[in-house]
């Protein structure tokens, strides 16, 4: 029996699937593992290249098996696809896996530590934030302006649809008042002061993703 050279880890919520292959790509081992016995396992393993997509909670592991001593690639889902074989499943995900991380001219995803994670969590989350607002900014406007109410685009206008929200004079029924106060509200929270503001949009030019061939 050969040596154990590439391991793929298909990630899971709970259930993983490892799968052992030598430099030949021959089967050594298929392995379920609980994901409490995952860090137990590879660090119980010499130092081997470990494979796996570059998905949901990647980064995460990634970043826990390098510490192992292991040499961690990640994979775009897109170029493993094609290694899959029979139904799509745990062990058959894989074994795709393993197959494609020996592939002579794979390309890998470079794993992130926490503070690069961390950046793009920001950015990430400013730019839902932007469009969260731009949606509520727009839905009052057109909420109002069925009762007559109007008031030009942008931001700087705002002030002017919560004051006919409040004003009791406005010919706003009294049933759509608190809803609209409710979007004002989520609105203020959206737009309150916070180091997520001042953060560039990830649409402006940043390197937030390498690859390596």
């Amino acid at each position: 029996m050969g040596e154990v050279s590439t391991i793929g880890l298909d990630l899971a919520k709970n259930v993983f699937q490892v799968h052992g292959a030598d430099a030949l790509g021959a089967v050594l081992f298929r392995k379920k593992l609980w994901r409490h016995q995952v860090l137990a396992f590879f660090a119980a393993q010499p130092s081997r290249t470990v494979a796996m997509e570059a998905c949901g909670s990647a980064q995460h592991w990634a970043r826990e098996i390098g510490r192992l001593g292991h040499a961690v690639r990640l994979i775009p889902p897109a170029y493993v696809k094609p290694f899959v074989k029979r139904q799509k499943n745990g062990a058959a995900d894989a074994e795709a896996i393993c197959e494609a991380a020996q592939g002579p001219t794979m390309r890998f995803v470079v794993p992130k530590d926490e503070q690069t994670q961390a950046a793009a969590l920001v950015v990430r989350a400013r730019d839902l934030l932007v469009q969260q607002r731009t949606q509520i900014i727009a839905a009052l406007r057109g909420h109002l302006a069925e009762f007559g109410i109007m008031a030009a685009k942008g931001s700087a206008r705002v002030p002017r649809l919560v004051q006919a929200v409040v004003d009791p004079v406005e010919p706003i029924p009294e049933l759509a008042r608190p809803i609209l106060q409710m979007l004002i509200e989520t609105l203020r929270g959206r737009t309150s002061r916070s180091p997520v503001w001042t953060m560039r949009s990830s649409r402006e030019p940043m390197k937030m993703r390498q690859r390596v061939g």
